[in-house]
């Protein structure tokens, strides 16, 4: 009876334990599902410069922070042809992706011309419940001559 009673309880605890284990699991596949997204919606506009594949990542609105972008699809297509004339050289390396939550930062190298240090940035996306990217903002930094800082850690 004690043997049949504990075998009871621990199946219990197993079919109780299960769901939180698969709600566990469905939040981490979502954080990885959000970096993969927001990965491809970076090297969609930074490096393809494709506005028909950016936007396939875009949620119902789009809500941009840097004060030289404007908000939505339209937003997104003037940067990316921005980016086209002034420069069509440049490439963006994703050195970090982080997830929490509905948020990705992503930590980017980004030479806007070739033969140049670039910039230092940080970007910050939130996205919706199907990951989609709904909101932007940035953080950039010019990369210094290494011979002028104060340390030798670099920026990346």
């Amino acid at each position: 009876m004690i043997r049949s009673a504990l075998v009871s309880a621990l199946l219990a605890a197993a079919v109780l334990a299960a769901p939180l284990a698969q709600a566990q699991m469905t939040d981490a596949q979502k954080l990885e599902r959000n970096k993969k997204n927001v990965v491809e919606f970076y090297n969609a506009v930074l490096n393809e410069k494709n506005f028909e594949k950016a936007k396939t990542y875009v949620g119902a609105t789009y809500v941009q922070h840097n004060p030289i972008g404007a908000d939505g699809l339209e937003g997104i297509k003037g940067f990316i042809n921005f980016l086209r004339t002034k420069f069509p050289d440049n490439k963006s390396e994703i050195k970090r992706v982080f997830a929490e939550g509905h948020y990705v930062i992503v930590h980017v190298h980004a030479v806007r011309e070739p033969g140049t240090r670039g910039n230092a940035i940080f970007d910050l996306f939130r996205l919706d419940d199907d990951g989609k990217v709904l909101e932007h903002w940035d953080a950039v930094q010019p990369i210094p001559d290494p011979a002028t800082a104060l340390n030798k850690n670099g920026m990346f």
